[in-house]
């Protein structure tokens, strides 16, 4: 039976069908691996928001309880790290919670991520951890209006503040905190250079943990700083750091932060090479420079957005990074750059993230 003029028209048209059908198909599937994965990102730094909060509330009637509990924590959260092979940083959506409670969960994810790059050990990470879990407990014992520094304090405002640090280590005793754990949060305000406090220590008097804690502290701080309208992009608070306080940190620490950040830090707003807005999402601690953007795209939903993996998208780089209000308002809109920055950490695996070319 011969064929019409028509058939091999329609088998051709079916044929494109199958292969739309197809390629939607695969979006759907690499949207939802990527969903799941932030999603549980977001589920484990709640819960550890949580248990920080409980924590606080433990402190003085329980605090022996309280110790154990944030070394299972930390424990958790090293042998993830361990197990999971590479490590990216991942930038998550706005969360929920004030700064005194995001600010130390912060501080524990990228000190962690920090110590592995530059090589403690599994033992060395607990203690490292739970330093920085605990290292703001101190701040509980103070007024309010002096827990977090600013600029107009008084001499004496700011001389309170400082006593968040011994404050911390007094309650870490009571804990039966290790002593490595204490010489952490007693020193997690010193300086390489002598210019920190309580002590003015400089360089190798200055614990590993500590000089590793003080830098996260201080980038934290300025990304998210207690009042927002201050706050400096990821990618400004790295290069303040670099440009004007590099002499007051350990420069092995310093540099091994850098390269694990890379040069537009997860909540980076940037313009790609071909003019395309974005955000920089994650980062593989291993290959700094090929970071993970969500790019805006005119017509597509935030939920239907890829994450386009600069690693295997040939020709694409980052261009520049942009302050989030020079974005245009449609692209701003999309993209709603964060207000604090929080970061968690997952498996660097190309299953998980998915290639727009």
């Amino acid at each position: 039976m011969a064929l019409s003029d028509d058939e091999p028209a329609v088998t051709e048209q079916n044929e494109i069908q199958q292969r739309e059908l197809a390629l939607q198909q695969e979006r759907m599937q690499q949207l939802a691996v990527q969903q799941n994965a932030l999603a549980l990102c977001e589920k484990r730094f709640g819960e550890a928001i949580r248990q920080y909060r409980k924590l606080l509330t433990q402190i003085e009637s329980q605090p022996e309880v309280a110790a154990q509990n944030s070394r299972a924590l930390i424990a958790e959260f090293v042998n993830d790290m361990l197990r999971e092979g590479e490590s990216a940083i991942r930038l998550l959506s706005e969360a929920a919670g004030d700064k005194s409670s995001m600010h130390p969960v912060n501080v524990t994810v990228v000190s962690l991520l920090l110590g592995r790059a530059v090589g403690l050990q599994e033992s060395e990470l607990i203690e490292l951890g739970q330093a920085a879990f605990l290292h703001d407990i101190g701040k509980i014992q103070l007024p309010d209006r002096v827990r977090w520094p600013e600029d107009n304090f008084s001499t004496a405002e700011f001389k309170l503040y400082q006593e968040h640090v011994g404050l911390g280590v007094q309650l870490g005793q009571a804990m039966r905190l290790p002593k490595t754990v204490l010489t952490i949060i007693a020193q997690h305000h010193e300086l390489t250079d002598g210019s920190g406090f309580p002590a003015r220590l400089k360089g190798d008097a200055i614990s590993m943990g500590a000089r590793i804690l003080s830098l996260v502290n201080r980038y934290d701080n300025l990304c998210n700083p207690s009042r927002p309208a201050v706050a400096m992009t990821p990618h400004e608070s790295l290069s303040l750091i670099f440009a004007q306080f590099k002499a007051r940190f350990d420069p092995l620490v310093l540099g091994a932060f850098i390269r694990m950040m890379g040069v537009y830090p997860p909540g980076s707003v940037v313009q790609l090479s071909d003019d395309r807005y974005g955000m920089v999402v994650s980062v593989n601690a291993n290959r700094p420079l090929k970071p993970r953007v969500i790019v805006y795209e005119p017509g597509t939903t935030k939920r239907e957005a890829l994450i386009l993996d600069l690693e295997q998208a040939s020709g694409i780089s980052i261009r520049r990074s942009i302050k989030p209000a020079a974005l245009p308002g449609e692209a701003l809109d999309f993209l709603a750059p964060r207000q604090r920055v929080c970061y968690f950490f997952e498996q660097a695996s190309d299953s998980q993230m998915a290639t727009l070319e």
